[in-house]
């Protein structure tokens, strides 16, 4: 017979190890997985505001924040249901770290562009983005591609924006 203890310890245990499979298994990656290389930009020019300033600048982090910008309402609630289905709440917290990074003011560090950028092509960016290449170091698990639109990165980042901005003001 397993004493109490033992037996909490074998639900961490299952619970932490859940965790790790979903992260590693893309926390409800759709289809194939494949995904098209990012779209051709012109670098801007300007120094990019990560929390810690990585070696070299993002071509996609020069300009405005994506908080900055007003938020389209349509597509809040359509972002916030794929971050939801898509797992994203499993890594990513609003006010806490879980196992990546906290999201709560992410779209006043951000650019719009980096971020559709890193929901679109994570494993691009982590070899050719500085600032995704520092959040690696940071961080035990490397952001898996889900799979999404370029509409659908764009939903998920106005529901970022809005969930910053009612943060931001319930402080």
């Amino acid at each position: 017979m397993r004493s109490k203890s033992t037996g909490s310890r074998a639900a961490q245990s299952l619970a932490a190890w859940m965790v790790v499979v979903l992260a590693a298994s893309g926390c409800g990656k759709s289809g194939d997985g494949s995904s098209a290389a990012p779209p051709a930009t012109t670098p801007a020019a300007g120094a990019s505001t990560s929390v810690a300033a990585p070696e070299g600048t993002s071509p996609y982090d020069a300009g405005p924040r994506a908080g900055e910008t007003p938020i389209n309402e349509s597509l809040v609630k359509k972002g916030e249901t794929l971050f939801t289905t898509k797992g994203c709440p499993v890594c990513h917290g609003f006010g806490k770290k879980i196992t990546c990074p906290d999201l709560d003011g992410v779209t006043m560090r951000r650019t719009a562009s980096w971020m559709e950028h890193q929901i679109l092509h994570p494993e691009i960016m982590i070899k050719e983005d500085p600032i995704a290449r520092q959040l690696r170091t940071q961080y035990a698990l490397q952001m898996t591609n889900q799979g999404l639109k370029s509409d659908e990165a764009r939903a998920v980042i106005e529901f970022l924006k809005h969930k910053n901005r009612e943060s931001a003001t319930a402080k």
